[in-house]
């Protein structure tokens, strides 16, 4: 049996499935993310119920996932105080001498997406969230692309349109894609959240070129076979056919990619891809 722990700013989900029955859940359960006091025995208390013999950890960040770091298996530098420069790693190796898999959860559920869901047998693709923020993992090869850090794919710069006079939501860059397109920018713009926005509204051909110009440099650093979005405001499903249109001008032929219906697609594990993917990762150390 294998476990899984998907850290979110709001929940932590722990589940343990059978390797033979992926993607499978055999039993999860749902903690809310209080301290690390209240929410490790929690964690704990889940997995010693069940013969575990390997944990994926997808972990909201910024998180350290350099091995030869003094802090690798830390969430570092996180806006929720009470878990920053946590060694959350190094707790749950604590309670149990298990291989470990740690990576953040958008590369959780990229892996996920990758092995299960829309980007099934696709060596290599993208994972981008575009919610409260916008995170992306990347697959390259058939394993999670990580160097000293990991990739912040939803902070690329992007060139803003000249008719949008919005400053950006990030409050560290003015013209990133999360600050210019996440949940909390939509809101700003228009007064009202994003699944309350009408699909006719001239605010989702903004979303949609900033989506469509991330989408194109994606394409062009990594190369991959598919594209693949989740998160809530992706729930939206008429903003995928403005994005393909847009990618394609944008991207003008330079670069092949398969028919874009089928390169820029909607997840398909939807709010299950992180802790399937967590899971896949446990399974793969195996």
């Amino acid at each position: 049996m294998i476990g899984a722990i998907e850290a979110g700013g709001t929940k932590i989900v722990c589940a343990v499935a059978d390797r033979k029955e992926l993607p499978r859940v055999a039993e999860r359960i749902s903690i809310p993310t209080r301290t690390p006091e209240e929410t490790l025995p929690k964690i704990v208390s889940f997995f010693k119920q069940y013969p575990v013999e390997a944990i994926g950890i997808g972990s909201f960040g910024p998180i350290d996932v350099n091995q030869d770091s003094s802090t690798y298996g830390f969430i570092t530098n996180t806006p929720k105080l009470a878990w920053r420069n946590f060694d959350f790693l190094g707790a749950i190796r604590a309670a149990f001498d298990l291989p470990y898999f740690w990576t953040t959860d958008v590369n959780a559920a990229a892996f996920g997406e990758q092995q299960y869901g829309a980007a099934r047998f696709a060596k290599n693709s993208i994972y981008i969230t575009v919610g409260t923020g916008i995170g992306g993992g990347v697959i390259l090869n058939g394993k999670v692309m990580e160097g000293r850090g990991h990739p912040e794919i939803g902070h690329i710069y992007i060139n803003q349109l000249a008719s949008d006079p919005f400053e950006g939501n990030c409050p560290y860059h003015s013209n990133c894609l999360e600050g210019l397109a996440a949940g909390p920018a939509i809101e700003v713009r228009a007064g009202q959240k994003a699944e309350q926005l009408n699909a006719t509204d001239a605010l989702w051909q903004i979303e949609a070129h900033y989506l469509a110009q991330a989408c194109v440099n994606y394409t062009l650093s990594f190369a991959p076979e598919v594209i693949v979005f989740g998160g809530g405001v992706m729930k939206q499903t008429h903003l995928f056919p403005l994005i393909q249109e847009q990618f394609q001008m944008l991207l003008g032929g330079y670069m092949e990619t398969t028919a874009v219906e089928s390169f820029i697609v909607p997840c398909k594990l939807r709010d299950n891809a992180g802790i399937v993917g967590s899971l896949a990762l446990a399974e793969q150390l195996i």
